[in-house]
């Protein structure tokens, strides 16, 4: 039941979502998709497309503090890359690290966040296979709801830490 709830909720969360395939290599656009369609795509369409990532902009990220947020099928070790520009200040940096490293649960290199000064973001990026509730057969909407709802924990754990 909770599983079709995510799928309820991402379809409703990302209906108005602007939703791009782009070349890695090139940052050119492929193709812009429709969020009705797309999203119910499995989550695995990154590995046959391995030179492309998914670039999604909603206004649902306004509530998590995020303009877009980037998928990609990371070509070395061969997780989901969640890459975005998180906007919290500075001073969160202690409570920020010591969340994801909490709250991804992997081997290996679980997370990237570095403060970019000239844009007053969080440069960050993730492992998504290491949030809990990931399924490699889940689809990219479903993929994209995990994402919002790990982003919307950790802000509330961050902003209680103060």
């Amino acid at each position: 039941m909770l599983e079709n709830q995510m799928k309820h909720e991402a379809s409703e969360r990302f209906m108005d979502a602007h939703i791009e395939r782009v070349h890695k290599e090139t940052d050119e656009l492929i193709a812009e998709e429709t969020p009705a369609f797309f999203l119910k795509e499995s989550i695995q369409f990154l590995k046959q497309h391995k030179s492309e990532f998914i670039y999604l902009e909603s206004s649902a990220f306004d509530l998590i503090r995020v303009d877009a947020i980037s998928l990609e099928l990371d070509d070395m070790f061969g997780f989901y890359n969640v890459m975005l520009g998180l906007k919290l200040q500075k001073k969160y940096d202690h409570a920020l690290k010591t969340y994801l490293s909490e709250h991804l649960d992997g081997p290996e290199l679980r997370f990237g966040a570095m403060f970019n000064q000239a844009d007053g973001l969080w440069d960050l990026n993730f492992a998504l296979n290491y949030v809990a509730g990931f399924k490699e057969e889940m689809s990219i909407g479903d993929a994209y709801q995990l994402i919002y709802t790990f982003l919307s924990q950790l802000i509330e754990a961050v902003q209680e830490e103060k």
